[in-house]
């Protein structure tokens, strides 16, 4: 029988930590030629001086390594709901640097030479103060991303769930209401919860065990369609692994 077996987050920690700074992954960014990742400004940092990998000396490009970077937004969204509190965390930093560094109003950093202005600068007019500053970055690069706009859930987050009596398969299930027999579905009905994320799958069960009056000769099992949830699973795991949206 196949037995599913929990690890701890740091036995994961080779696969989710760069081997440059020695943190979690931010703005993972992964070498094509060899599928190593790194935090961003530490792998362009280190190509500055550097053209073969940190981690296995592959070559990554001739005279231009930077080309041969990609940014791996799938591996950083799974370092994010791994490690708790990181995304909530990297956001208050970032709010807090640009918060020490603001970009005047109006201010454009150039990417060529400075170019001679049209008019001297004595007839030159100041910008309106409400000229809009121009962006710097996306909103989570400015830190401007909450964990809820990002989909991420915190451990005492509020979510919410319906519960019904499990009636045998959908097909049945479809079967049955397309025969017209609704009073067995309108007799169960459904249950609305509001539940900390944190909350795992046994002691809902134990929940619904006490609120409903269940025998305790009877098995209480919480399944998602039609598929048995593991005890261990909280809903916040739930939320992870199946289709859910807020």
């Amino acid at each position: 029988m196949h037995r599913t077996t929990r690890i701890k987050i740091t036995e994961l920690n080779p696969h989710l930590m760069c081997a440059l700074c020695g943190g979690y992954f931010i703005d993972a960014t992964t070498i094509v030629e060899c599928l190593h990742s790194f935090c961003k400004t530490c792998i362009v940092r280190y190509l500055e001086t550097n053209k073969y990998c940190p981690m296995c000396d592959v070559q990554v490009h001739k005279t231009r390594p930077l080309l041969s970077i990609r940014s791996d937004k799938t591996l950083q969204d799974i370092v994010y709901k791994l490690v708790p509190g990181l995304f909530k965390d990297e956001m208050k930093r970032r709010r807090d640097f640009y918060a020490a560094y603001p970009m005047a109003e109006g201010e454009c950093q150039p990417r060529g030479p400075p170019l001679t202005p049209a008019v001297p600068p004595t007839m030159a007019q100041p910008l309106p103060p409400s000229a809009p500053a121009v962006p710097n970055g996306s909103n989570e690069d400015r830190g401007e991303v909450s964990e809820q706009d990002k989909g991420n859930l915190t451990d005492d987050e509020i979510v919410s769930l319906s519960i019904e009596f499990y009636e045998g398969s959908r097909e049945e299930k479809k079967g049955t209401v397309e025969n017209g027999d609704l009073e067995k579905e309108k007799k169960n009905g459904v249950r609305f919860l509001r539940c900390p994320a944190a909350m795992t799958v046994m002691h809902l069960a134990k929940f619904l065990r006490n609120k409903m009056d269940v025998p305790s000769k009877y098995k209480v099992e919480v399944l998602y369609e039609d598929e048995p949830l593991k005890e261990y699973y909280t809903l916040m795991d739930i939320a992870y692994i199946y289709p859910w949206r807020r």
